[in-house]
């Protein structure tokens, strides 16, 4: 057995004719595709906030409750584009770090992982956002200038579809054919006048990705490592930021952000 340790973070990904996945363990890098058909456990260590570093419970997004309040990193406008104010030169918490991420290119696309939803992402992660939310397809519907635009557009199209991924569905590889081409088409005359000229009307094609999942479970069971504290199985795949296992078994390396975990393989 080898084994590894550190803070988990997000998964890497590289969209080749497969994604392929890396997960950073500090000391370590792991090509997680190379482990299908590996057996695999799982240990909880202790807590390592990504923002202070420190060794206390983890809140949300990977961050301490002092630090998800504070840092800039976890700003409402994250969540919700349409509250972003770096446009406005109107701090949040730290307006040098909001005007670097909210005045870039923003993207608000539809992607289907189970259905089809709408959903925004700066310009420089696509595809790696459809990848995180385990979307097999994928099409821009605008290209605006900053996330506050992206963010009334997302709005205005979410009362006529899904702005959620239905994560069961994803991991059971149960999903609605539909013609995003079509959709986009249909969605067009929501978008708001004041990004109407930001319509990519000649984007006519969908981007297609393709997971390293060798076996979709019909019902999943969702790992809690904070409270079985460890788990063993085999690795049969890999989606969005989930890990599947032979046993129905899924583990999400992104909602266990700031975890520090031993891997045995």
């Amino acid at each position: 057995m080898i084994q590894y340790q550190g803070v988990l973070k997000k998964m890497q990904t590289d969209n080749q004719k497969t994604v392929q996945y890396y997960l950073d363990m500090q000391d370590d890098f792991l090509n997680m595709n190379q482990l299908l058909d590996k057996e695999i456990a799982l240990s909880f260590v202790k807590y390592e906030c990504l923002n202070c570093h420190k060794d206390k419970e983890i809140y949300r997004q990977g961050f301490c409750k002092k630090c998800f309040f504070e840092t800039p990193n976890a700003g409402d406008w994250i969540m919700k584009p349409e509250l972003s104010t770096a446009h406005l030169g109107i701090e949040d918490r730290d307006l040098a770090f909001e005007k670097q991420m909210q005045l870039k290119p923003h993207i608000v696309y539809l992607a289907n992982s189970s259905d089809v939803k709408v959903g925004v992402t700066r310009k420089s992660q696509v595809p790696t956002r459809w990848i995180d939310q385990g979307a097999h397809e994928a099409i821009e519907v605008v290209e605006v200038p900053n996330r506050y635009l992206a963010g009334i557009v997302e709005v205005a199209l979410k009362k006529h579809v899904s702005d959620k991924t239905n994560w069961r569905k994803m991991l059971t590889n149960d999903i609605t054919a539909v013609n995003l081409v079509s959709k986009k088409e249909e969605l067009s005359k929501y978008i708001p006048s004041e990004a109407k000229e930001y319509y990519l009307d000649s984007n006519q094609s969908e981007t297609h990705i393709h997971f390293p999942v060798q076996q979709y479970p019909s019902k999943v069971k969702s790992l809690n490592l904070k409270k079985s504290l460890t788990y063993k199985g085999v690795l049969k795949g890999i989606k969005g930021q989930y890990l599947i296992f032979e046993d129905a078994t899924v583990f999400n390396i992104r909602a266990n952000e700031g975890l520090v975990v031993s891997i045995e393989v």
